[in-house]
């Protein structure tokens, strides 16, 4: 799992006036939270965030202010919904060796039995528990060969080492559905007389 480091500065300043001036200066607003501790305001750099949250539970190593190293995982990223842009983020504060639930992408691999069904994707992610310096990125399942009606449950997912589930283990991740028969549209071949000038 990658570790990204990122500088951080504390913010006094709250509400929907001082966000927008942080945006605008190419940052973005967060906060940081967990262990007890009170949640502490900050201000990231818009692209360095960016770059790092394209890895899915990205462990983020925050220098804040120049005096304290902090190392969090992503909670909460909120996004401009027509833009795509940052607005906000929560981030969950870690320590190394600590177990964390967190949501890890689930990939395919491999070519369903012939027949033109369907894979249908239950859970996009699967929750697990982690160490928190080594959450997967991700997980592979081979779907080679199943046909309609197979199904893969979360006890038939390899994880790596560490990791536990945290879903029952007949929780269903993956499902194949049936190809449905095309029917022509109804009324096909009428009104196609055309009427002569």
């Amino acid at each position: 799992m990658s570790e990204v480091k990122i500088s951080a500065e504390t913010r006094t300043e709250f509400g929907k006036g001082a966000a927008r001036r942080i945006r605008r200066g190419a940052k973005v607003p967060g906060v940081l939270y967990g262990h007890g501790s009170d949640p502490l305001h900050l201000t990231l750099p818009g692209h360095d965030l960016l770059l790092a949250l394209r890895t899915p539970n990205v462990l983020i190593s925050l220098d804040i202010d120049g005096k304290a190293n902090e190392l969090a995982i992503p909670k909460a990223v909120q996004r401009d919904p027509l833009k795509g842009f940052l607005e906000h983020v929560d981030l969950l504060l870690v320590k190394r060796g600590e177990k964390v639930n967190v949501e890890v992408p689930v990939h395919t691999e491999g070519e369903l039995a012939p027949g033109g069904n369907l894979l249908e994707h239950v859970l996009n992610a699967l929750p697990v528990e982690a160490e928190a310096t080594h959450i997967p990125e991700s997980v592979t399942v081979s779907v080679e060969g199943l046909a309609a009606g197979d199904s893969v449950l979360a006890k038939d997912i390899t994880l790596p080492d560490g990791t536990k589930l945290a879903v029952e283990d007949d929780t269903v991740v993956l499902q194949v559905l049936a190809a449905q028969a095309e029917e022509a549209p109804e009324g096909e071949g009428a009104g196609e007389e055309v009427a002569e000038a």
